[in-house]
């Protein structure tokens, strides 16, 4: 072997390059892995983070920046608003710090009482509630104000948001550390409509060079998401850069998030139908304020539909919820109506994949059921937090129990940089999850067999015979139906895998949408029944000592999985959902840590789960 490689070096510098490039040609044949570049990594991130520079998070208590948030996010220990040390059990890999664009940095001028803010009656009377420790009736009032599009002063004057830009974008050029740890530019446009969400998350696929100049977009600027997408267009054709928005949500929205109609109540033409697709190309489908996959009025028959539910009403509870909103505000219903869009106009506007994020407002990105620091600072770990009143009005009252611990998004890309995690996002090779890291991979393709799912190399295979999550099945190449390569592995530190179920989706010939979930691979061994159901995986969670055992379930599961109900004429979709075995939910692990009991209606476990981008089938 020495000698050959003394020959090689000795031959190239003689003869030149060319003889080089024909030794590295033959090298290449023997090599399977050179020029490949599919998604070889996941990284694990929070795209939906906010610091004291968002309005709400300042006025609800919280006293952390962007040094913090990066440092924790990184895996550094940082001492919370409430005066605990709190570090994550791993370091995420990247992080939007996505602060709301409308008042960025108000807080801190409210609260040192600047000459803009004590100007006026309303900026002196906040200024002395927050002295008087009511900062949370300032936000419940902020928020108010915010859907009623009502604002005492210019808080979004640029001469008062330049520098808090800056100071957002000089943060994360400082942080990001490519191929380590990626700090992506970003913020959330946060438009309310008569307290109804609206809000989508900026994320920025440039450095600071282009987005420095760029400010945010406001909802003083505009409330009508078409205003947001003509001012990121704007920016792409200024810079040259790449920009993206991500909806959040929408069960809180009222029927708007994913509406028949425009904000201005016009039907949707091509061309809103298009900007759409391409301006928001995933969606956030769980975070602190409710699962947003499925809802079971709209989904009875499946059995893990109701998760984490939060149907109340919109943002601000000033109205409650009715039951023919809800069709416009989940996730699974809009992949489903996006496949009428297609087959009417020629483009899918809910052609979205999917990622989970925290929406945390503590500067603390927490999503795992033991470490949670809830919403804000005063939902932050203490022996009465759980019966907190989060939001509470005559319409009625939601509890800080309430609270989800979720979630991350899950990103499949080459390396850990901005260019490669945003590219991946933008082609929807993602999931996301409640907090749990589970592994899982999903492709489509026509011809995977089960032999498929037991190669060591299942990802090489899924990517040559087929597409990621998030693709679309290519021409069909027999009278086959499409077959799905679905693996997953639990959590390192995790619960066990219950199931792996495929969620299909399609267009029937009468016009009419569909829904089937089937399950496809499992733990034990449990047996499916004439209907598809399989027996529960059962339990092993002790409450009282917040524990659980991994004696139950699957460390890992993969299979193969063909359409049995295929009609090859009917537009569909196809997502992977992956359900754990039941473990303490973040409520019990309270009780146990503060010796408190809670009412028998608080939740005290949990099954993680985790949602993949779906694959599109079209006639």
């Amino acid at each position: 072997m020495k000698m050959k490689s003394l020959f090689l070096a000795v031959t190239a510098a003689a003869l030149g390059a060319s003889a080089l490039a024909s030794t590295a040609d033959s090298a290449v044949q023997y090599s399977p892995y050179v020029a490949k570049n599919n998604a070889s990594n996941v990284y694990w991130g929070d795209t939906h983070l906010h610091t004291k520079l968002s309005m709400d998070a300042g006025a609800f208590g919280n006293r952390l920046g962007l040094e913090e948030a990066y440092t924790f996010a990184k895996g550094g220990e940082v001492t919370s608003t409430n005066g605990q040390r709190t570090r994550l059990s791993r370091p995420l890999d990247f992080l939007v710090a996505a602060d709301h664009s409308d008042g960025m940095g108000f807080f801190d001028m409210l609260e040192t009482g600047a000459p803009e803010m004590m100007g006026e009656e309303v900026g002196r009377r906040w200024n002395k509630m927050l002295g008087d420790g009511e900062g949370g009736a300032v936000a419940l009032e902020l928020i108010s104000m915010f859907s009623q599009g009502i604002m005492p002063w210019e808080t979004n004057d640029p001469e008062l948001m330049t520098p808090v830009w800056n100071e957002v974008v000089d943060a994360a050029e400082k942080h990001n550390d490519p191929g380590v740890f990626t700090a992506f530019i970003g913020y959330e446009w946060t438009s309310l409509i008569k307290g109804n969400n609206l809000h989508r998350v900026v994320i920025y696929r440039d450095d600071g060079d282009k987005t420095r100049g760029h400010l945010p977009y406001t909802l003083a600027d505009s409330a009508d998401a078409e205003d947001l997408w003509a001012n990121l267009a704007s920016y792409e054709k200024k810079t040259g850069g790449s920009v993206l928005a991500i909806p959040h949500n929408g069960n809180l929205s009222n029927g708007m998030m994913f509406a028949d109609v425009t904000v201005a109540g016009e039907a949707y033409d091509k061309d809103y139908l298009q900007r759409r697709k391409r301006w928001e190309p995933l969606y956030e489908i769980t975070q602190i304020k409710g699962d947003g996959e499925a809802h079971p009025f709209l989904s009875p028959d499946d059995e893990f539909a109701d998760y984490e539910t939060w149907d109340f009403g919109n943002l601000d509870l000033s109205v409650v919820k009715t039951n023919d909103m809800l069709k416009y505000e989940y996730a699974r219903e809009a992949l489903k109506r996006g496949l009428e869009y297609q087959a009417k106009h020629g483009v899918n506007p809910f052609e979205f994949g999917v990622i989970g994020s925290t929406d945390s407002h503590t500067s603390l990105a927490t999503a795992e059921e033991d470490n949670f620091f809830g919403k804000h600072a005063g939902s932050e770990p203490s022996a009465n937090r759980a019966m907190h009143k989060f939001m509470s009005n005559d319409n009625g009252t939601i509890y800080s129990w309430q609270e989800v611990s979720s979630g991350y998004a899950a990103v499949w890309a080459q390396e850990n940089t901005r260019a490669s995690l945003w590219d991946a996002m933008m082609r929807r090779e993602t999931y996301g999850t409640t907090g749990s890291r589970m592994t899982i991979r999903l492709f489509g393709g026509w011809e995977y067999t089960l032999a498929d799912a037991r190669n060591p190399n299942l990802a090489a295979v899924g990517y040559a015979k087929g597409v990621p999550m998030g693709g679309e099945l290519g021409k069909r190449s027999s009278t086959l139906a499409p077959s799905f390569l679905v693996a997953a592995s639990r959590d390192p530190i995790g619960g066990n895998l219950d199931r792996i179920q495929i969620v299909k989706g399609w267009y029937d010939a009468k016009g009419g949408l569909q829904e089937k979930v089937y399950n496809v691979a499992w733990g034990g061994k449990r047996q499916l029944d004439k209907h598809g159901k399989l027996p529960a995986v059962g339990s092993t969670v002790n409450v009282a000592m917040a524990t659980w055992e991994n004696t139950i379930g699957a460390s890992d599961l993969a299979t193969v999985w063909r359409d049995p109900d295929f009609d090859p004429k009917a537009q569909a979709f196809y997502y992977a959902r992956v359900i754990e075995i039941p473990t303490p939910r973040w409520t019990a692990y309270d009780a146990n840590r503060f010796g408190v009991k809670l009412p028998e209606n608080v939740p005290m476990t949990t099954q993680e789960r985790g949602y993949t981008s779906p694959i599109w089938y079209t006639p």
